[in-house]
């Protein structure tokens, strides 16, 4: 019934008969939000609408310095090369992409002049093509101008295998191509129905200063840790993990923006302290994701120096990912190999047990509060892709009867084994607060099951860096078990990306891959393709729906909580976040009131 009152509702905002304002109104009577609105009208081809601006200042500068602070300090300022958000929000002070999405999941123009729409010409009826116009009279920091060309050539140094891009999906299987000084055009071997991926949240870099650091050469890049962009700030100074510092572009193309003279992000420390410095001190203007107990917050907040803004709407989900090969085995000198399954994790009955040992009720409840909620699902926003067919359940003995039915019998000290195997796994993830204390019951209730669990907490430096030589990184995932937030995007074939057999992190992609369990399942990857191809939404909803099913069926992760961001903030300062563009997506459009 929903679907096919849906599908009449985009064919008549399609034609004129309904507007946008009624859909997005219809779509919440449902409990869908505004972004599931945008997304569905975005793919069946209907022009956007006009993002809100709330911006005050009337002239550029005079804010003075924005302190930024962020736990996990930015190591590499090419976004390309990001291993987290921390690096893409470090390099958006300083690039821009054509368009972001803003909260309501509207796309609006950065280095473009206007977002393409079936109705302008920009999009092609058959899903093959999307024109881009660029915005004339932007220069870089350095004083070049920004072109037509600066948008092919990063298409083509980010889509180079070679070059070991993480954004290298955005740019697989289709061509961009100048067709003038400031229009491009993106064409797609086969129909696309989510054309607004390339470029979208994807920085341009500039053409004549990469173009020398192509392929094998492009991590020896200069500009990867002193970046030219067109952004609102221009660089300063950047010490990895520690320190970035930005100032104003007085050439911005935006009007009466930025508003701050200075920026700066520093980095280090803890989530707590993080929280701490905004809401208590009044030391810092913004914290970024002060993953802290909720009544710890509520505490902080209590002085008035301060609020936490709790961003709803993303598609963030903290989960725990299987490693289904073995990191204790090395093969062709290489740990955690496609050719080396995992010992224990490749049995589903093992799984499965470990999927009723996260006892998610009572992390929501006693160490997220505001800040998430449980899922039983990997894909849970946009609300049309999020299955209501799945379910959590907490039970050590049925784990444990699970375990019993397959063969793993209880041995020595209480560990289960099988074939001379002991049940025995090392759960890693990145240090702070909830994230041990969400180890601590899971390590709990897996030993009432006769599992034996050995946690492990890595600084947030050394787990999301870019260091191909550390073994403790989230990428080489030399563990069994390790948790982390997948961010979401508003198209979830992305984020499905994570589990697609290609993608598998390896030390042929020099660990690039986005897959980081190396999931492989044919089904899976036979449906992600046709969601690449189908042009109907709804059809390609329920496509992704099925996905999810796939995984959560085949115990293929085990989804925690659905996570808003959230961000310490100063009582003074004014921080529009989209939970589609990252903390930084509009700083532009970040200022202070008196």
């Amino acid at each position: 019934m929903r679907e096919a009152q849906l599908r009449r509702w985009v064919r008549a905002v399609r034609d004129g008969r309904l507007s946008r304002r009624a859909f997005v109104q219809r779509l919440s009577a449902l409990g869908l939000g505004a972004p599931v609105a945008g997304s569905l009208l975005l793919a069946a081809g209907v022009a956007q609408g006009q993002s809100k601006q709330n911006y005050l200042p009337t002239k550029r500068g005079g804010g003075g310095l924005l302190r930024l602070l962020w736990w996990q300090g930015p190591t590499i300022l090419n976004p390309h090369f990001a291993t987290g958000q921390k690096d893409i929000d470090g390099s958006r002070l300083f690039y821009e992409p054509l368009a972001d999405w803003d909260s309501e999941g509207r796309l609006v123009p950065s280095l473009a002049a206007e977002v393409p729409s079936v109705a302008n010409g920009g999009v092609a009826r058959d899903g093959k093509s999307v024109v881009w116009k660029l915005k004339q009279g932007v220069k870089w920091h350095d004083g070049q101008p920004f072109t037509a060309d600066d948008v092919v050539f990063t298409a083509q140094w980010a889509g180079n295998p070679a070059t070991a891009a993480i954004t290298i999906g955005f740019f697989t299987d289709r061509t961009v191509e100048k067709i003038d000084n400031h229009t491009v055009r993106i064409s797609f071997k086969q129909p696309t129905p989510f054309w607004a991926s390339t470029f979208v949240g994807i920085v341009v870099l500039p053409r004549h200063l990469f173009k020398d650091y192509v392929g094998d050469k492009s991590r020896e890049a200069p500009a990867n840790l002193k970046p030219v962009g067109t952004g609102p700030y221009q660089f300063v100074d950047f010490k990895p993990g520690d320190l970035v510092q930005g100032a104003l572009n007085p050439n911005y193309h935006l009007p009466t923006r930025p508003h701050f003279d200075r920026v700066e992000i520093k980095g280090g420390g803890d989530a707590v302290s993080a929280a701490r410095a905004v809401l208590q001190t009044g030391e810092y203007d913004f914290a970024w994701n002060i993953q802290v107990e909720d009544e710890l917050i509520k505490r902080m907040e209590a002085g008035g120096k301060g609020r936490a803004d709790f961003v709803a709407g993303g598609a963030d989900v903290e989960f725990i990912v299987f490693n289904f090969t073995d990191p204790k085995r090395e093969v062709d000198g290489e740990r955690s190999s496609l050719k080396a399954p995992h010992p224990l994790l490749s049995d589903a009955a093992v799984r499965q047990a470990l999927t009723l040992l996260v006892d998610k009720a009572s992390i929501e409840k006693f160490i997220y509060g505001r800040a998430g909620v449980a899922t039983a699902n990997y894909v849970d926003n946009p609300a049309p892709f999020r299955s209501l067919s799945t379910k959590s359940e907490f039970n050590p003995q049925k784990a444990a009867a699970v375990l019993e039915a397959a063969g793993w019998k209880v041995g020595a000290g209480g560990v289960r084994q099988k074939d001379g195997k002991a049940l025995k796994l090392l759960f890693q993830t990145s240090t702070n607060a909830p994230r041990q204390k969400t180890q601590a019951l899971v390590k709990q209730a897996a030993r009432q099951a006769g599992i034996d669990i050995e946690v492990k907490a890595i600084a947030g430096s050394v787990f999301f860096s870019t260091d191909q030589g550390n073994p403790d990184t989230y990428g080489k995932f030399h563990a069994d078990l390790q948790m982390y937030t997948g961010a979401g995007t508003i198209d979830p074939t992305r984020v499905m990306l994570r589990f697609a057999s290609w993608e598998a992190s390896q030390k042929a992609n020099k660990w690039s891959g986005i897959n980081l369990s190396r999931h492989r399942n044919a089904e899976f990857d036979r449906m992600f393709r046709s969601t690449e191809t189908e042009l109907d939404p709804v059809k390609r909803a329920a496509l992704i729906v099925a996905m999810n099913n796939l995984l959560v069926k085949t115990h293929a992760f085990i989804p925690v909580i659905q996570r808003r961001s959230v961000a310490a903030v100063s009582s003074r300062l004014r921080a529009p976040i989209s939970a589609w563009a990252g903390d930084l997506g509009f700083l532009r459009d970040w200022y202070k009131i008196s």
